[in-house]
């Protein structure tokens, strides 16, 4: 089973387009350098509001990415945005297009 960690932030000054920039450059190193760490989504979901996605082997290591997050944010950009809420839970049901090109074999 895989856990997924959703983020919602809140963007402050600057644009999406920045803290794209900025999550490449900083946040996506820190993840993929982390135990568990299995994927990364940020998507824009309103005007001054984004989504952070990843996923993860544990509860734990979500639990761990939370923190790690929290700091990154704190050090690197919390003039530009800010976290509004924070939620993990298991994947119940995690397909992608993998799982139907082996379904008939």
């Amino acid at each position: 089973m895989r856990y997924i960690r959703i983020a919602l932030y809140d963007i402050k000054p600057g644009t999406y387009g920045d803290v794209v920039v900025k999550a490449k450059a900083g946040l996506l190193p820190l993840f993929q350098a982390s135990p568990g760490f299995q994927s990364l989504g940020v998507a824009e979901v309103g005007k001054d509001s984004f989504v952070s996605v990843s996923t993860w082997q544990t509860r734990g290591q979500a639990d761990t990415a939370t923190a790690k997050a929290a700091e990154w944010v704190k050090t690197n950009s919390r003039e530009q945005f800010t976290l509004r809420d924070n939620y993990i839970g298991d994947l119940a049901i995690d397909a992608d297009t993998r799982d139907l090109a082996t379904a008939g074999r």
